[in-house]
């Protein structure tokens, strides 16, 4: 298997298995979040991550545009800036937004790996701007913004255990 068919592969199950969860959220609890421990992200704020948690990075990966306002760099933004803390994180205004923004982020990715190509994923090194002395190839960054999307995946199937929604093991792999 080479980059491109894995890193389809991969995609088509982390997305496809995220908008099975979308479908699990009441539209009434983006406002939620877990009650104990600290910094976490709303129902809402977690589903606007998600929309943008593959696509977005693996645009910034191939082309260099990682979304910031003209005049910006990643590397002049300070670390709460890279990172912010949830209650700074923008939500989203409703869940058929998220389906939707879902959908879009991952026509990009897909997009992404064939404006690449395989010889590029393959073969061409560079390193992420937040760890810049890590040089990878284009085809394992890629595939980190994929792992990205399914840790938040996980992250939202929790949050719907919390809620006692009916979920199980297999909603998380896909294969309810």
């Amino acid at each position: 298997m080479n980059w491109t068919q894995l890193l389809k592969s991969e995609i088509e199950g982390a997305y496809t298995t995220t908008a099975r969860l979308l479908d699990r959220v009441d539209p009434e609890s983006l406002d939620w979040k877990p009650q104990s421990g600290a910094n976490w992200m709303t129902v809402g704020q977690l589903l606007r991550h998600i929309t943008n948690a593959c696509g977005a990075g693996c645009r910034g990966f191939v082309t260099g545009d990682w979304g910031l306002p003209a005049g910006v760099k990643l590397e002049d933004l300070s670390p709460e800036e890279m990172l912010p803390p949830a209650e700074k994180m923008p939500g989203i205004g409703s869940v058929a937004e998220a389906k939707k923004f879902l959908s879009e982020d991952k026509v990009v990715a897909l997009q992404m790996i064939d404006q690449a190509g395989e010889n590029d994923l393959a073969t061409r090194e560079i390193a992420a701007p937040w760890a810049s002395g890590a040089a990878f190839t284009l085809g394992w960054h890629i595939l980190q913004m994929v792992q990205h999307l399914d840790r938040h995946k996980g992250q939202l199937f929790y949050y719907l255990k919390l809620q006692g929604k009916p979920v199980s093991t297999a909603d998380l792999w896909g294969r309810s």
